[in-house]
């Protein structure tokens, strides 16, 4: 209970509003608990169901509160004390928001209600190391959320405050009148208490528990006294298929998450098939892939999985799609119901024990390898060379295993720096040029990352975590 009237009492800030908005919450669960599924983890549920009462409740004072955000935050841009729990507050619901379900419910277990790893896992079915990587990847999101707003912070500390402060103990007799309330389906309740509850439940089933939709369309309304819905033709629902690839238009309207055959052939010289362009909140739009291109970039978190790591238990369909899912929360997600809707495939995370290759230091301080002091990054990479800007070796990692390897390549050296580095070892995708073949190329990548960059790929076998796609109903 005190989960729920914590987040209406963050939502609210008001103790008498925080009540019956925990007394709504409550109902609907009375009302729907004989149709959840056995697989439903129930604090998540409790948690997701407050945020969208409380959010329905109090929209009229959503636009206001924003603005005075807005004030406090300019306040002090270059804030680089520890994050105060004042701070992130009242922007981490709406963090929270964004999040896709599993890593929600990850971080509602660990920090709202303090289970470990294991107990973890077994809520969310995956084993002990997988929950943890869940959770740590969860609370990386939430700092980039923060850090865009104005607070500048690290995992650890947002976890601490998280933990510490996020639930709080509901007031003294309210379980007491809940249950009398819910047992009666909410017969007791007041009229203002079963509105609140009415709306909530259209809004649910509207989305059929999309929540993170729901409060961003709430959010949104906020702004205004009428939501319109406005009917966009098909053609310029369709328009970005023969656009100009660009990040920038993932901001801009209309709003969608579409799969479609693509229209490669009819594209102007200037944008070229295969491209993609991403953004860090999961926004994304390919051109001219295969489905079993765009299943790794539907279940990344903010870039896509290396295709590496992908088993595919299912025959993909034939073909090639552009793809684009620009929603403004949870657009990763939006993208793997389309893929389930579309093709009938999902994926799961399992650990899978598989040849790897792990890059680790041979030679610290090498020639090649010079800390960075860019403030971006930059690469030219191509057949036979690299150049970086201010890289680090976990993308150096991922090259290696996308390009040039073809297996699970992991990054051991413990360096966290940025780096600046060029390397050079012969063309490397066509045999008989350079160095001759396929395999000699990588040997001499091989040679050349310990040569120049001190750095060594040392062959193993180890589990790790893998994305297992199948055929569903």
């Amino acid at each position: 209970m005190g989960l729920v009237y914590s987040t209406a009492l963050r939502f609210s800030n008001n103790p008498h509003h925080a009540q019956e908005i925990t007394q709504a919450v409550f109902i609907i669960l009375a009302r729907k608990a004989g149709k959840l599924s056995p697989r439903v983890v129930l604090s998540g549920w409790l948690y997701q169901t407050a945020r969208l009462t409380a959010a329905n409740f109090i929209k009229c004072e959503i636009r206001r509160q924003r603005r005075e955000q807005e004030v406090y935050m300019q306040s002090f841009p270059t804030e680089t004390d520890p994050l105060a729990w004042e701070k992130i507050a009242p922007l981490l619901d709406e963090a929270m928001g964004g999040l896709g379900e599993t890593d929600r419910n990850a971080v509602v277990l660990r920090y709202f209600e303090n289970k470990n790893a294991a107990e973890i896992g077994v809520k969310l079915r995956m084993t002990e190391e997988t929950a943890r990587k869940r959770v740590n990847r969860a609370l990386e999101k939430l700092r980039k959320f923060f850090h865009k707003r104005g607070v500048a912070s690290t995992t650890t500390m947002i976890a601490g405050a998280i933990s510490a402060n996020s639930v709080q103990a509901a007031p003294a007799g309210l379980a007491h009148t809940i249950s009398a309330i819910a047992i009666t389906n909410g017969a007791l309740a007041g009229s203002s208490t079963l509105t609140l509850v009415k709306g909530a439940l259209k809004i649910m089933a509207w989305t059929k528990m999309q929540t993170t939709i729901v409060v961003s369309a709430v959010l949104l309304a906020a702004g205004t006294t009428t939501v319109t819905i406005e009917k966009i033709h098909q053609n310029e629902m369709n328009a970005w298929q023969l656009a100009k690839l660009n990040s920038l238009d993932l901001e801009k309207p209309p709003f969608q998450t579409a799969i479609l055959p693509t229209k490669s052939s009819q594209r102007t010289k200037e944008s070229r098939p295969g491209g993609s362009a991403d953004y860090d909140d999961g926004k994304t739009v390919g051109i001219n892939f295969s489905v079993a291109d765009i299943v790794p970039v539907a279940y990344g978190s903010n870039h896509p999985v290396s295709l590496r790591r992908v088993i595919f238990k299912a025959a993909m369909p034939g073909g090639k799609f552009d793809y684009l899912s620009n929603v403004p929360a949870g657009p990763k997600q939006a993208l793997q119901k389309e893929l389930r809707r579309q093709f009938g495939i999902a994926g799961t995370f399992e650990m899978i024990n598989t040849n790897v290759l792990l890059l680790t230091v041979k030679y610290p301080s090498p020639p090649g390898l010079t800390p960075s002091i860019a403030k971006t990054g930059r690469s030219d990479i191509a057949d036979g060379y690299m150049t970086v800007k201010n890289g680090t070796m976990n993308e150096l990692a991922n090259q290696l295993e996308s390009t040039y390897f073809g297996i699970p390549t992991i990054d051991q050296t413990g360096l966290t720096n940025h780096f600046d580095y060029a390397i050079d070892w012969g063309n490397f995708d066509q045999p008989g040029k350079g160095n001759g073949s396929r395999l000699d190329a990588r040997d001499d990548l091989k040679k050349v990352l310990l040569n120049q960059l001190g750095l060594e790929l040392i062959p193993t076998n180890m589990s790790i975590e893998m994305l297992v796609v199948n055929k569903v109903k």
